[in-house]
């Protein structure tokens, strides 16, 4: 008896009041390319954030992991203006479980802590949960990135632990990873806090 095939998880546009996360694709690069620009976001050494002349590659790249199965890569539209301001992922997609790691993701700095940001996060995490019935979402990020951690732990993500050298970053130091998850029975409430995070504003 053979086994029945593993559910790939399809690309989909997740629209929002703010955001519309949209399937990557080589159209964008351009914009992609302006928008890492706002902030110099490659110049934090503690990320892995493309250079504007090095986005054609980077797209490349998530696209050879989502074919691969294992990355569902997003660009992060601003509903409003219409300019792309970032880029998102699934990735480390686990299909059989299932469970996925939002992340890879960086945003223009104008629209960093702004309702469009917390809108991407709402969207990811209900298309994760409601949609693809996962058992739980991780966020990981380094150790030092204290921005990064303080952001996930707003979002209600508990920290699940430290993977002490567990990747060595492009200037040679290794880094610390902590890696946070929200788990299904967790997502009622957090996303009504975010809801409400998005009401307030």
């Amino acid at each position: 008896m053979s086994e029945a095939p593993i559910r790939r998880i399809q690309p989909v546009t997740l629209n929002g009041e703010h955001v519309a996360l949209q399937p990557l694709s080589f159209e964008h690069e351009a914009g992609l390319a302006a928008a890492v620009q706002d902030g110099a976001l490659w110049e934090l050494w503690f990320t892995s954030v493309p250079r504007p002349e090095n986005m054609k590659a980077e797209i490349e790249r998530r696209l050879r992991l989502q074919d691969a199965g294992s990355m569902l890569p997003f660009t992060a539209v601003d509903r409003h203006s219409g300019d792309i301001v970032g880029m998102t992922t699934y990735m480390n997609i686990d299909a059989v479980s299932p469970r996925v790691e939002i992340g890879s993701t960086w945003y223009a700095r104008r629209v960093q802590r702004t309702p469009l940001n917390t809108e991407a996060k709402l969207l990811l995490l209900g298309h994760a949960f409601d949609t693809l019935d996962c058992l739980a979402v991780e966020f990981r990020t380094h150790f030092l990135n204290h921005a990064s951690r303080r952001a996930i732990e707003r979002l209600g993500a508990r920290l699940d632990g430290i993977l002490r050298s567990h990747q060595r970053m492009a200037n040679g130091t290794l880094r610390d990873t902590c890696v946070y998850s929200i788990i299904a029975p967790e997502w009622p409430t957090v996303k009504a806090h975010l809801e409400w995070k998005l009401g307030r504003r």
